[in-house]
């Protein structure tokens, strides 16, 4: 059976330095400065656009917030800044949370104040985004819209109620720092989980460029944008003249059947599980039998990963968070930002977890023991299941908890995805990022979402500050917050509009996002 005290997790500390079982705040959060730290939200702060919506931190912000409720306040802190990583036998210089790849592991349970500073020693700015969570708006990280972007050298206190459990993940919404180091696992228990389980395993899934011969995120932008690619004795030459960009890692002629094409534009040199490659991967131990809770996150920038237990059927309990109805596989398709939780019943002996990279040369590794004396996989290990049963997200039946109620849909959106490989010039509806856009909702409303993939390339698309359910002819209606959606085709999802602010709707290719496919809705006052 599960208990807390029984859970084996994530090698990394958790970040905690204090827990306070302080009331919530019930406010904006915003208070004066004290130094070059600012607690919690900047009040004053309006973001550029047109008149007539709500504020991030606005009266209707903090009335959803109060309806959260107010549990044990739980302290933490995060610093964010440059150092070096040891991927398994290959050093990086690299930014990441804590010096850890993952960050620290965060784990709270269901209606908890986290109260998280994040201490930015980087050169740069930077912000935190709780992937997944629904809270206040002027807590999203989102650069511009929801908070200044926090300075070199200052703190930003993030405060916020998590009133729904589940798997979600931390990570910077600032330029490409995402597929730097700057991620981790955010884990919301349930005070009545209703599974039966041993023990936990958190895997974390990555490609990972960073550091590498050279390469940085934005220098592998560069090499992808028309121009970019000029190629030099075998080095890209970047912007700045007689600037090495390292070699090109742009991908030619991938292809995946199940993404019904091309796979990515990036040739990562690495694909790691918790932080490491598969000639160094990291062990989970367990006895043969014990029931086994696998919580599966892509914290990748640009890779789908097809995920797969060498030896073992997967029983996909949740998707984003939310429970589904149980159904077996042998693997899964997991994009970017996308999370699935599955239970095993561990076998005797070594087994591979592989994380292909879908479409790509390379996978990820780590290894499930239950027995010593036998000898690991090689690196490179393609087990049966990859190519069994893989059930896609749209197929996943939703839980009756968290099923959306039948009612009359009040306002339909329909929105275009657009751009193309050669020109690099992603979009929505044909319009690159502004933070002055504005889709509009009305609080209370129940929202059909038309997702309309009008390119050659698939994209998993992620709406801040709710959770949507997959709808449509093929659909069963699975709450997500991230869905793929295919090339030249369209995805249907609903939601209610229960969460006041401005909220980022964009394709979590984080370069794709960083090109310009990112809009905005927005509730109306």
């Amino acid at each position: 059976m599960h208990t807390p005290s029984r859970r084996t997790l994530l090698r990394a500390p958790i970040a905690a330095v204090g827990t306070a079982l302080l009331p919530a705040c019930t406010g904006s959060g915003a208070q004066a400065r004290t130094g070059p730290e600012l607690r919690a939200a900047d009040g004053d702060f309006v973001p550029p656009g047109p008149a007539g919506y709500v504020d991030p931190s606005g009266p209707e912000v903090r009335a959803a917030e109060r309806e959260r409720g107010s549990g044990p306040v739980r302290m933490l802190r995060f610093t964010a800044s440059e150092t070096t990583l040891d991927l398994g036998g290959r050093q990086v210089r690299t930014w990441a949370y804590q010096d850890t790849l993952p960050g620290p592991l965060v784990r709270i349970t269901a209606g908890d104040v986290l109260s998280l500073t994040l201490a930015n020693r980087l050169p740069t700015t930077t912000t935190l985004h709780s992937h997944g969570v629904r809270m206040r708006c002027d807590m999203d990280g989102a650069p511009d819209l929801t908070q200044r972007a926090i300075a070199p050298g200052a703190d930003f206190t993030y405060r916020f109620t998590v009133a729904h459990p589940g798997t979600y993940l931390f990570h910077s919404h600032v330029g490409l720092q995402p597929d730097r180091g700057l991620y981790a696992p955010l884990i919301v228990d349930d005070p009545k989980e209703p599974l039966s389980y041993d023990k936990e395993w958190i895997l974390v899934l990555d490609d990972w460029v960073d550091g590498v011969d050279g390469s940085t995120p934005d220098r592998v932008l560069h090499q992808l944008k028309p121009g970019g690619g000029m190629s030099m004795g075998g080095m890209a030459m970047g912007p700045e003249r007689g600037r090495p960009d390292g070699p090109s890692r742009v991908l030619r002629n991938s292809h995946s059947r199940m993404l019904h094409g091309e796979a990515g534009s990036v040739a990562y040199p690495y694909y790691l599980v918790n932080g490491r490659t598969p000639t160094h991967p990291r062990v989970f131990r367990c006895r043969p039998g014990e029931r086994i809770r696998l919580r599966i996150i892509n914290a990748g920038s640009e890779t789908a990963f097809r995920v797969a237990l060498g030896g073992h059927t997967m029983t996909v309990t949740h998707t984003d968070g939310y429970p589904v109805e149980h159904q077996e596989t042998d693997a899964l398709l997991v994009g970017m930002a996308e999370r699935y939780d599955v239970l095993v019943t561990a076998g005797d002996g070594v087994f591979p977890f592989v994380a292909q990279a879908e479409g790509k040369n390379g996978q990820g590794l780590a290894l499930l023991r239950t027995d010593n004396g036998r000898s690991a996989p090689p690196a490179k290990v393609r087990p049966d299941e990859l190519d069994g049963k893989v059930i896609p997200a749209r197929r996943l039946v939703p839980d009756d908890s968290v099923a959306l109620d039948d009612r009359d849909v009040d306002r339909e959106m329909r929105i275009r995805i657009t751009g193309t490989m050669a020109r690099y010039d992603w979009g929505i509806d044909h319009k690159l990022y502004d933070v002055r856009q504005r889709h509009p909702v009305h609080a209370g409303e129940r929202v059909r979402l038309t997702l309309i993939n009008a390119t050659d390339m698939w994209h998993p698309l992620h709406l801040h500050g709710h959770t949507f359910a997959l709808t449509g002819l093929d659909a069963a209606g699975a709450r997500k917050d991230t869905a793929i959606v295919l090339p030249h085709r369209k995805i249907v999802c609903e939601f209610d509009a229960d969460n006041p602010g401005l909220w980022m709707l964009h394709c979590h290719n984080q370069y794709h996002s960083e090109s310009g496919m990112m809009t905005i809705l927005g509730y109306r006052k």
